[in-house]
């Protein structure tokens, strides 16, 4: 007995391997009285005992718990550290986010997605052209000039209307393809022109190539309204009388029917028009206007640059109020809300493209140069004008006036600020 007693108070952390009694505690309860609590934790407590480990006081040494008296170290044991102390478990915690290397990548990937959706959305464009009109059948054609030419054509092509929107357009029902109405556009240096050709317009017809057959017609000194060449033999025969007339190359042709134009009108929403005092009213074709700035659908859109009974010079106004509109609806489509809006740009440019006849060199970068000079004259950076006239001929035709047309040719040609006026 004595013996035992002896082992256990002089070996206090020996080997005890098959030893017990019913008294016995367990290691962690003995080890955890040897911890210094404080200063008035015992005499005998000082050091630990033999085979204990050090450890760590949780007093600031004046006798309080040093995490505000809670008898915890809640710092490393139960903290989660700061921004970049020690985690929970010890290990380093995040470290504060590089908020430019973000930014940076964010930009890289903003400007990535822009440049794939333009590249996408340009190609999707590119191959909804129409591209059916071959301008190398035209023959005899005079040398090229400064700047470039367009030869713009609204047609009466009812191609693709039912009875039901024939009859809401009032567009009738004839057959075949008319130009309602045509204008030379000019893009230059020295200011946009936009020159309206009054389809009744006195031309002679001159040596042709046919379009389909290839067989030449030679020229009879035929005289016909300028909108006979059209419904003769279509867009290359309109060109190369237009070209043998004036003595001015086209480079690029583009023309829209009827349905298309009314289409590209409601895409954008309607295009904001003012109408002249006195209001204007066609039953031929439907306008019923009131006088006072109107946002047209593409119904009445297509009724206001039709109109030509219900104004004074018939024709010639009309080619005015179609230059206005044309200039107006290049205006309102090329805007930031359309153009960086995809809900509105894509149905804008599918209604418009679907519809779009242009030549085989037309380029997407030729058309919106197209529209943007449009939207120049618009806003006064250029000229717009009728075909000088002198009179009318024998058969009840316009008669252009030659002197001023060859001056007016001349200074387009020489892409020459155009000082020509038109009385009419």
């Amino acid at each position: 007995m004595n013996d035992w007693r002896q082992g256990w108070s002089g070996n206090n952390g020996g080997d005890r391997q098959g030893r017990g009694s019913a008294s016995a505690q367990p290691e962690g309860a003995r080890v955890m009285r040897q911890v210094q609590r404080g200063p008035g934790a015992g005499p005998h407590s000082s050091a630990p005992p033999h085979g204990v480990p050090p450890q760590q006081s949780y007093t600031d040494g004046h006798g309080d718990d040093a995490y505000g008296g809670s008898g915890y170290n809640t710092g490393q044991v139960y903290g989660g550290g700061g921004p970049e102390g020690p985690g929970p478990d010890g290990r380093p915690g995040r470290p504060a986010p590089n908020w430019r290397r973000r930014i940076k990548w964010i930009s890289i990937t903003v400007v990535t997605l822009f440049v794939v959706v333009s590249v996408g959305t340009y190609f999707w464009a590119d191959s909804k052209l129409n591209r059916d009109v071959d301008l190398s059948q035209v023959i005899d054609r005079p040398d090229g000039g400064e700047g470039t030419n367009y030869l713009i054509v609204g047609s009466d092509s009812r191609e693709g209307m039912s009875a039901e929107e024939k009859k809401k357009l009032h567009t009738g029902s004839a057959d075949g393809k008319r130009t309602d109405s045509m204008m030379i556009l000019h893009v230059g240096d020295n200011g946009n022109t936009m020159v309206s050709l009054p389809r009744d317009s006195n031309v002679t017809i001159p040596t042709f190539k046919g379009s389909e057959s290839g067989k030449t017609f030679p020229g009879t000194g035929r005289q016909v309204k300028l909108n006979a060449a059209y419904a003769e033999d279509g867009p290359e025969l309109l060109v190369r009388t237009v070209e043998s007339n004036t003595g001015l190359r086209i480079d690029h042709y583009a023309e829209i029917g009827f349905a298309g134009f009314a289409k590209i009108v409601d895409s954008v929403g309607g295009v904001d028009i003012e109408i002249p005092k006195g209001g204007m009213k066609d039953t031929k074709s439907g306008a019923d206007f009131e006088a006072g700035t109107q946002t047209l659908d593409g119904q009445q859109a297509l009724a206001f640059v039709r109109t030509r009974y219900a104004l004074a010079g018939s024709d010639l106004d009309r080619t005015k109020n179609q230059q206005k509109f044309l200039s107006a609806l290049a205006n309102q489509t090329a805007t930031p809300s359309t153009v960086l809006n995809p809900f509105k740009l894509y149905p804008t440019l599918s209604s418009g493209l679907d519809t779009l006849t242009v030549d085989k060199d037309m380029s997407l970068w030729d058309l919106g140069s197209m529209f943007l000079a449009m939207k120049g004259v618009t806003n006064g950076d250029g000229k717009s004008m009728n075909m000088p006239i002198s009179g009318n001929t024998g058969n009840g035709n316009l008669q252009w006036d030659t002197a001023k047309v060859k001056q007016l040719v001349e200074q387009l040609k020489n892409d020459e600020k155009v000082t020509v006026t038109s009385d009419r």
